[in-house]
């Protein structure tokens, strides 16, 4: 659950301002949370059948074909989205280290620093599946809750900046308005566990006397208590230390002590290496079953070679052509994440379970389809925006 996209909630922060900042935070929070319940519950619904990926409750809730037309495209667009995402924050976290590590040292390009990042991609792209990456994905757990700490730390021992300043960082109208529309996106990429949360949810052991929702909701919310303990004081507490000077990633904005930020930054690596895979795999699925049964190509070795490894060159191709960490992240948060986070959940739990109108059940849904529909209009007109300004100045493979 804790993703790459807590080092971006101090920027957010900066955007939104104390008082909004802090109720878009928890309300997010509470959204994704009932959401994440309703995903649990409706896993094993159908006496004897179990929903093990997103598209197959979706055609359970809309239709065969309808179902697959929502949901398909958007688990796509997330899971793609997170994994070019993971590319630029795993190349600039290795550029920081080097900066850091030498600071007289030749310039390097982030471009070089991506495809070193990619390299052990196009390795670990190979392995057969979710339970051969369980030891990756413990590691990146650990490794998000210790740059967490670390960010939160380093924030604190660093001491309020000299001038500090909470306004907006835009003085212009239109840049504080858009600016708060990309900061929205930020909030909601960080709450991104909804897409692989029923494939998880396949793996536990499940029997009618006792149901994969009861161990599956325990760790839901454990995992909640972590996210919520990781999330706050991150962009509570890097945003109060460098006001609206804070970078996209509060470890690029942090310096001292060097040995520190160096070791954050690598945890920061080696989570985006694992989480890559934790996305990755449910497209290399997609693409495989699409060229043996759509296109009839013979299953094999060779094929998976070159559809993952075409897979991961694409994802890093973009990450090179568009790094800009903040603008990708409400683009993606709002666009892609917004919709299978905060409000597809409900249009199925109102689909299937058809709660009386007006009631709490009712109302709440409908409060969350709202604001999940407002944040995928908005977020990403401003991420745009934020990704047109970024590109006019910056240098293509620089």
């Amino acid at each position: 659950m804790v993703g790459a996209g807590v080092l971006s909630l101090p920027y957010a922060m900066a955007h939104l301002g104390w008082g909004p900042g802090v109720v878009i935070l928890i309300l997010s929070w509470i959204i994704t949370l009932y959401t994440l319940w309703q995903m649990v519950e409706m896993h094993e619904m159908v006496p004897g059948k179990r929903f093990d990926r997103y598209h197959e409750l979706g055609q359970y809730a809309f239709g065969e074909k309808l179902g697959l037309y929502i949901v398909v495209p958007q688990q796509l667009v997330v899971e793609v989205g997170v994994d070019i995402v993971y590319m630029v924050t795993g190349g600039k976290s290795l550029q920081k280290i080097y900066n850091l590590a030498q600071p007289n040292g030749k310039y390097i390009k982030t471009s070089y620093f991506i495809m070193i990042f990619a390299s052990a991609q196009f390795v670990l792209a190979h392995l057969p599946n979710f339970n051969s990456i369980s030891m990756v994905s413990l590691a990146a757990a650990v490794m998000s809750l210790s740059y967490s700490i670390i960010a939160s730390g380093a924030s604190i021992s660093k001491g309020v900046e000299h001038n500090v300043d909470y306004g907006p960082p835009s003085s212009t109208t239109p840049g504080k308005v858009f600016g708060f529309l990309t900061a929205l996106g930020d909030v909601a990429f960080a709450y991104a566990g909804h897409n692989v949360v029923l494939e998880i949810q396949a793996t536990l052991p499940s029997t009618p006397e006792k149901p994969s929702k009861g161990p599956m909701w325990k760790g839901v919310v454990f995992a909640y208590i972590v996210v919520a303990l990781c999330y706050f004081p991150v962009a509570l507490i890097g945003y109060w230390v460098f006001g609206n000077k804070v970078k996209d990633n509060i470890l690029i904005s942090l310096e001292k002590p060097t040995w520190l930020i160096i070791v954050a930054n690598a945890f920061v690596v080696i989570h985006v290496i694992g989480s890559y895979q934790l996305y990755a795999m449910p497209v290399f699925d997609m693409i495989e079953t699409v060229l043996v049964k759509k296109l009839h190509f013979k299953p094999s070795r060779m094929l998976r070679f070159v559809s993952r490894n075409t897979y991961v060159a694409f994802t890093m191709f973009v990450g090179i052509t568009f790094p800009f960490f903040g603008g990708l992240l409400g683009f993606f948060g709002g666009f892609a994440f917004a919709p299978t986070t905060y409000f597809l959940p409900c249009v199925m739990w109102l689909a299937i379970y058809k709660p009386r109108r007006f009631s709490l059940s009712w109302y709440a849904n409908w409060i969350c389809i709202v604001l999940g529909v407002l944040l995928v209009v908005l977020a990403p007109i401003g991420a745009l925006r934020s990704i047109i300004i970024s590109a006019k100045t910056y240098k293509f493979y620089s």
